[in-house]
């Protein structure tokens, strides 16, 4: 026998025994996660383990193409290729002790949390895994970035400029989400937390200063800024004290990249975890990376990454360029000219949005890297359903008559307060600084204004009763003094326009408690939430002084935002849009501390609910035509170029290497875990992809020509990093085309020229 078959042999068997050996780890860690309980003191690895620790990535990009963008709600803003791809990232904590008690956490880069998603995410997985991942302790939270896919919510109102409900989106969504969860229960493994802070002061910046004035004094006296400028940062180890990713709390808008932008992306939050996850494994695509990076969302309401202000563009205007009004952020009395600038706005969006990117991923490198607070004890959930006002039906003569029941509760002082049923006032249409209104609508317009609503905007005053019916005088009273503009707790065709119920839920692990929010709290919302809890699970026993307690939203439903009642006073954007009227920041701080008492480690049963809010998904209705089929121009084929690299001479860092192809429609095959592009090196005569359509480097863009006749174009860009390696490179494109008859959908390939970069 020859000895390079002895040799091959021995490697083999060597190469068995390992995979062996890891298989049987990979079986033992099963058990130990899936198993009932372990017993106290047991000990993994010759030491107790505290947690057991599970981390997963999974790809949630929708259709990246004739799809509104869910964020900025502009008809205008319908997305015409892609930038990075969005990805929902899961982290699973296990009571080592007593792994059925856990913990899943979605992190997905959305605009938010939806109660249809995530009713059938909880369906999913709590089919696959049975008794362990449950309604109470699954949290589904959106990074709330403005740049990502649309359609997906349950309710009409955010389906409006998305032409309705886009099935395609919410499938992704759901299935990368679902994916995600089982790569991190799959690789659930005996570790450690740890937990610490850093200050990210060029971060953010709060975009309605005036609102936030509104707030006493003595309490904005405790405080340096008027946004959180505080990181939170949760560190994921293994057994042997090695990161494998982390969580992080950080409040800031996904508002980086402005609604001029229709290339799908994750905005700024997304990129923070591209460059983390990619500094950590380098040699990894984006998506397959083992270490897992999650950039979460806080009290982000009054938030803005666009941290040089607020500035006139008025052309012609003696106001250009001046400041926004202070009070009503207009110029000229009106708000279409009034934005927000990014630290990198004479550059580009993309440039602010690296910039923003870039800052919370140095606050996680630094908090990595520095000494933490271990964290020990118990995994605990609660979840419950919150019915911010209920409706009765009766039937008379063919007509719906609602009833209301409007949700009381008891403030600290004794007064009795209530909620009311969903509302948005004048201010909404107002917009923000990041994404500002349009006629003439502008932010702070109240019913204590001199000029009566009725005299400012009559047409709207008059067609607004034709879009959601026209309040009464309770509803009216009980969202004063908010001036009503959409009454949608009252519009229920053809299917409910606002969410009614919420999802109330916090997670436990040890000393830190997350509170998953069903909206967007302002900065001093965020802030007495926070500090109401601490002080009940203190005060309840439940925790000691070493109680750390974070936001993370908008979650599970989207319930709009979530500002102070002196804020609420001036009704600037977040007040409008505060839907369940002045005492909503209370209603939620009565909920969450009465739920303390069951994060105690000896809780047992669960609390009382209102029912969950009704699927509404079946109602739901789409005005997005399907593709039809596409055809290549005469004599020419799928994925043939029509415009070339350069060849004559080499590119070099810093220039955009692009070439045009004979494109299809890129919803016939969303290529979830897969990628619409790639730059490919030749090295040893073998070509090698280096990047994919997930690197920010890379855009891909379609363009239809002809409708009738079905053809379009797609352009693929590169733009070379500086430290490239010289060489020879090429561009691939990846489409798919639907066949004119039949509707058979093919998949095809494009390949540039070989180009050098010097």
């Amino acid at each position: 026998m020859p000895v390079a078959y002895l040799v091959f042999s021995a490697h083999e068997l060597a190469m068995t025994i390992v995979e062996l050996a890891r298989k049987l780890f990979t079986c033992l860690t099963f058990f130990l996660a899936t198993g009932p309980f372990l017993p106290n003191g047991a000990h993994i690895g010759g030491a107790r383990a505290q947690y057991l620790l599970g981390l997963g990535i999974g790809d949630v990009t929708g259709p990246v193409v004739e799809t509104n963008m869910m964020g900025y709600a502009s008809l205008a803003q319908t997305d015409t290729g892609l930038h990075m791809r969005q990805r929902s990232r899961v982290f699973i904590i296990a009571d080592a002790s007593n792994p059925s008690d856990r913990i899943l956490f979605i992190n997905s880069d959305i605009c938010m949390g939806d109660t249809g998603v995530r009713r059938t995410v909880v369906a999913e997985l709590s089919s696959q895994f049975p008794g362990l991942y449950t309604n109470e302790n699954i949290a589904f939270v959106g990074t709330h970035q403005h740049s990502g896919v649309g359609g997906y919510l349950e309710d009409l109102l955010p389906q409006l400029t998305a032409l309705g409900y886009v099935n395609a989106s919410a499938q992704a969504i759901i299935q990368g989400t679902v994916l995600a969860a089982q790569r991190a229960h799959a690789n659930l493994a005996p570790g450690s937390l740890s937990v610490g802070n850093t200050s990210i002061v060029d971060g953010n910046l709060n975009r309605s200063p005036f609102a936030y004035l509104q707030n006493p004094a003595e309490e904005r006296a405790r405080y340096e800024y008027n946004q959180d400028k505080e990181m939170t940062l949760v560190r994921f180890d293994d057994a042997s004290g090695n990161a494998r990713g982390f969580l992080s709390f950080f409040a800031v808008h996904g508002t980086s990249l402005y609604e001029n932008n229709t290339l799908v992306s994750g905005d700024n939050k997304g990129m923070a975890a591209y460059l983390y996850e990619s500094m950590v494994e380098p040699n990894s695509m984006p998506g397959n990376t083992t270490f897992v990076a999650g950039f979460v969302q806080a009290n982000v309401g009054d938030t803005s990454p666009n941290t040089l202000g607020a500035f006139c563009e008025s052309p012609g205007q003696p106001w250009d360029g001046q400041p926004c009004e202070f009070e009503h952020s207009t110029c000229g009395n009106t708000t279409e000219d009034c934005h927000g600038r990014g630290p990198g706005f004479r550059v580009s969006d993309f440039e602010s949005n690296s910039i923003i990117g870039g800052l919370q991923f140095q606050g996680a490198e630094t908090i990595m890297s520095a000494s933490r607070s271990s964290i020990s004890g118990p995994v605990k959930s609660v979840h419950t359903y919150l019915n911010m006002c209920a409706f009765f039906c009766a039937f008379f003569f063919a007509a719906t008559v609602f009833f209301l029941s409007f949700h009381s509760f008891t403030l600290p002082n004794g007064t009795t307060v209530q909620t009311c049923p969903p509302a948005l006032g004048f201010g909404f249409a107002g917009g923000t600084t990041d994404g500002p209104g349009a006629f003439d609508f502008v932010q702070g317009d109240n019913t204590s204004d001199s000029q009566c609503v009725e005299e400012k905007n009559p047409f709207w005053e008059l067609v607004k009763g034709f879009i959601t019916p026209n309040p009464d005088e309770q509803q009216a009273a009980c969202q004063s003094p908010k001036p009503i503009l959409l009454n949608t707790g009252y519009a229920h065709l053809p299917y409910k326009w606002s969410p009614s119920t919420v999802d109330i839920q916090m997670l436990r692990v040890g000393s830190f408690v997350m509170l998953i929010m069903p909206g967007e709290l302002t900065t001093m919302a965020g802030r007495r939430i926070r500090e109401a809890v601490r002080a009940e699970l203190i005060s309840q026993g439940v925790l000691g002084n070493d109680a750390y307690v974070v936001v993370a939203g908008p979650a599970n439903t989207y319930g709009h935002y979530i500002a102070t009642r002196e804020e609420y006073s001036v009704q600037r954007y977040e007040g409008a849009s505060t839907l369940f009227g002045p005492f909503t920041l209370e209603s939620y701080i009565d909920k969450y501390t009465s739920l303390v008492p069951f994060l105690a480690e000896n809780a047992t049963g669960t609390p009382a609910s209102d029912a969950a809010p009704a699927e509404q998904t079946s109602k739901a209705i789409s005005l997005q035509t399907a593709v039809v089929f596409d055809a290549p121009p005469f004599f020419k084929s799928f994925g043939d170029v029509l415009t070339d690299v350069q060849t004559s001479s080499a590119y070099s860092a810093g220039q955009t290497v692009s070439a045009q192809f004979v494109g299809a429609n890129p919803r016939n095959n969303l290529r979830l875990e897969g990628t619409f592009l790639t730059v490919d090196q030749l090295a040893s005569g073998k070509w090698t992809t280096v990047k994919s359509d997930s690197h920010p480097s890379t855009t891909y863009q379609w363009v239809r020509n002809d409708t009738i006749l079905g053809t379009s174009t797609v352009t693929i860009s590169w733009t070379i990093e500086s430290g490239t390696p010289a060489g020879t490179y090429r561009l691939r494109y990846f489409g798919d085309a639907k066949a004119v008859f039949g509707g058979a959908i093919s998949a095809f390939t494009g390949t540039s020229s070989s180009f050098t970069v010097e």
